[in-house]
């Protein structure tokens, strides 16, 4: 039980997300692939479902807030602008789908909701696409973490 709250944890807090969550789920805690999956999915989708709402409410205080937090949140809402900031204005909250999903660094939910947010978007219309980032991102990372577990238990077979 203490191993897969872990797991939700670990989904739910910025910067691995699932991303890490899933390969930790699997490898180290020794959990299938489906339960890694579900778990980090879970994780994952708690700050889709609390941030870009108060983001809203209180996200103008965080441009606001005094060094170092003030700067580096605008720091990181300019760059978001310029960069992803043109697949949104380009192609609307649909934008957020691969943003979402890419599993790279500084993608993910955590940066997604701030791009809807320092993009407008209203919280209603990003979340489902926050959620459906998350799950491609979910189905992405599980299947490349069970392929690369998969191939190392092929090859440890051929050696012997």
């Amino acid at each position: 039980m203490i191993d897969a709250l872990a797991v939700v944890g670990m989904a739910a807090v910025p910067v691995g997300e699932l991303r890490f969550a899933v390969p930790w789920a699997m490898l180290h805690f020794g959990f299938p692939w489906y339960q890694a999956f579900l778990l980090a999915l879970i994780g994952n989708l708690i700050p889709v479902l609390v941030l870009p709402g108060l983001l809203q409410r209180v996200g103008h205080l965080l441009l606001r807030a005094p060094k170092p937090v003030g700067s580096v949140v605008q720091w990181r809402v300019e760059r978001l602008k310029g960069g992803a900031g043109t697949w949104v204005t380009r192609y609307g909250r649909w934008a957020l789908v691969p943003f979402v999903a890419t599993p790279l660094p500084f993608t993910g939910a955590w940066t997604g909701c701030l791009l809807a947010w320092a993009m407008d978007i209203e919280p209603r219309r990003s979340m489902p696409m926050l959620a459906l980032g998350v799950l491609v991102a979910a189905i992405l990372v599980t299947t490349l973490t069970e392929l690369g577990v998969s191939i190392s238990l092929f090859l440890a077979d051929q050696s012997e």
